[in-house]
């Protein structure tokens, strides 16, 4: 099992090593005045380059996780009664017909709607990872990755909704406390099941921030297929 363990860790090395050499574009916007010259085009480029390394990210360290840690027979059933998705009540389009009706501000309130639920979750997620016995530093450091690249990515949404919707800097949070309700005294494999749950759910709304900004991409250069 140990030399099967180091296969795979190696193996992904491997395969992630390309993205650990991506530099992302940074977005260096904590506010709209700390970033006047560059423009709305070019932010909102930024924004979805962003998206685009989270989600592929969040894809690489689910797929690792379930390989490393989840039961083959349990796999890809983290959805079922009890495990579903901490941002299932929050008032976001899942249709592509719903999808397509909503308007730009609602696109980019969505998006901030998704970021800030997840927060606190992928702290929850590096804190619980540690826990693990044997848990490669590759999967906690992408975890740490995607919590960083999550806060950045929350500032860059922000000065677009200036940018683009002439709004002040929302402070408003969207974050429910009684979306995240953690048991610390699970057993291991009622952890790995919600850990694993917490890594899809991440993963699926992760394309939707992906998603939604290339929507308001494509609208804003009258590009859309």
């Amino acid at each position: 099992h140990h030399s099967l363990l180091l296969f795979s860790v190696g193996r992904w090395v491997v395969l992630l090593w390309p993205l650990l050499l991506i530099k992302c574009v940074p977005l260096d916007c904590q506010d709209e005045q700390s970033c006047p010259s560059i423009s709305q085009e070019k932010l909102l480029d930024r924004v979805i380059q962003h998206a685009e390394l989270i989600y592929r990210v969040s894809e690489d360290s689910c797929t690792l996780f379930e390989e490393m840690f989840v039961p083959f027979p349990l796999r890809l059933q983290s959805n079922q009664a009890g495990y579903a998705c901490i941002t299932k009540a929050l008032p976001i389009p899942s249709s592509r017909s719903e999808i397509q009706q909503i308007s730009d501000q609602y696109l980019l309130h969505s998006v901030l709607m998704l970021v800030r639920s997840w927060i606190e979750p992928l702290v929850y997620l590096q804190t619980t990872l540690e826990r693990y016995d044997n848990a490669p530093d590759l999967l906690l450091n992408k975890t740490k990755w995607l919590s960083e690249k999550l806060l950045s990515l929350e500032q860059g949404v922000l000065v677009l909704i200036t940018k683009m919707l002439n709004e002040g800097m929302v402070s408003t949070s969207y974050s429910d406390p009684s979306l995240v309700q953690y048991d610390m005294q699970l057993d291991m494999l009622e952890s790995i099941m919600r850990d694993y749950t917490l890594f899809n759910c991440f993963k699926k709304d992760a394309h939707k921030m992906e998603a939604f900004l290339k929507l308001l991409k494509c609208r804003q250069t009258n590009n859309c297929a």
